[in-house]
């Protein structure tokens, strides 16, 4: 018989702490661990991380996390996930009885803001989708969602003001409260709030500062994309405009060039070095995937970005 000859044998992959964590929580094991999900904003982009969302939930893995992060249409994918209605989150959307509510452009010329997310929080998603608000109170994981204090350009998380389902709403219109489309900002027990994303549009910094040991974030943006600096224009533009709305916010939005290309640095080396701690990893989209959402009223595009977020947390969580 002739002789079998091999060659050298590479081993396997490690898989990442995060990952390794949530195989064993699934499998029931305890731990003295902490694991947070932190869910990047985006306005329309949010479509990617509700799918995301959505393979999570298939996978019985959002049980697993004992906290929710999220900044603005990521604190509502996160209330979604909380109430146990991750699929129907992520099918509001593409719900055309939605849009129309979510986005007036009309109101540019006026005084009305361009996104309303009080009606969004209060109205649509109690009589149109009605989101189970009692659920997120009462789920054992604790939910976090980020705003901008308006006067002092600091992230801030609003679950200490959250006490019912009335200031749960207060809380998840602050955090999505976009004063660059015109919205006013949103008093919270003396402080004024506007959306995450000018201070913190991925909230992973607040969950390693509340002593999280591992962390999965959901992106929106692709790698494919980087972040740009401002034009001159648009910072002079920004100046007038925040100046008299939200003075506070303004350093933050002009430097949030260097923190996108910061968090894109701490996030990609925390992924690909599984043993930093505090142990992170990020989901992003498939390169190319921000041209699918052609307009903010393009329902097809918002179908396929769900389907995108999920197709990517499934390759991830490969099962």
């Amino acid at each position: 018989m002739g002789e079998c000859h091999t060659g050298p044998v590479t081993p396997a992959p490690s898989r990442h702490p995060v990952l390794e964590l949530l195989d064993r929580r699934r499998a029931g094991h305890r731990d003295n661990h902490r694991l947070a999900l932190a869910i990047e904003g985006g306005g329309p982009r949010g479509a990617y991380s509700a799918g995301m969302l959505t393979a999570l939930d298939a996978h019985r893995c959002l049980p697993s996390f004992d906290a929710l992060y999220g900044s603005s249409a990521g604190a509502f994918n996160a209330a979604w996930a909380l109430a146990d209605q991750a699929g129907l989150g992520a099918a509001a959307y593409s719900d055309p009885a939605v849009i129309p509510h979510l986005w007036r452009p009309r109101n540019i010329l006026g005084p009305g803001a361009i996104v309303d997310t009080h009606h969004l929080a209060r109205t649509v998603y109690t009589r149109i989708i009605p989101l189970d608000y009692q659920r997120v109170l009462d789920n054992a994981a604790r939910f976090h969602p980020i705003a901008t204090d308006a006067d002092t350009g600091l992230a801030v998380d609003l679950r200490p003001c959250i006490t019912d389902i009335a200031s749960l709403q207060r809380a998840l219109a602050a955090t999505a409260n976009l004063v660059l489309l015109g919205a006013p900002p949103i008093p919270i027990d003396g402080h004024r709030y506007v959306d995450a994303g000018v201070a913190e549009p991925i909230p992973y910094r607040t969950a390693i500062a509340h002593g999280a040991t591992h962390i999965l974030v959901l992106r929106t943006t692709p790698a494919s994309t980087t972040p740009s600096g401002i034009p001159a224009h648009q910072r002079a533009f920004m100046r007038a405009w925040l100046g008299r709305r939200a003075p506070g916010a303004l350093p933050a939005w002009l430097d949030r060039y260097e923190q996108e290309t910061a968090d894109n640095d701490i996030l990609h080396q925390h992924s690909t070095t599984p043993d930093l701690s505090p142990h992170i990893l990020e989901v992003r989209p498939p390169d190319g995937a921000e041209r699918v959402i052609r307009h903010p009223k393009h329902l097809g595009g918002y179908r396929e970005a769900v389907h995108l977020g999920a197709v990517a947390m499934h390759d991830m969580l490969g099962v």
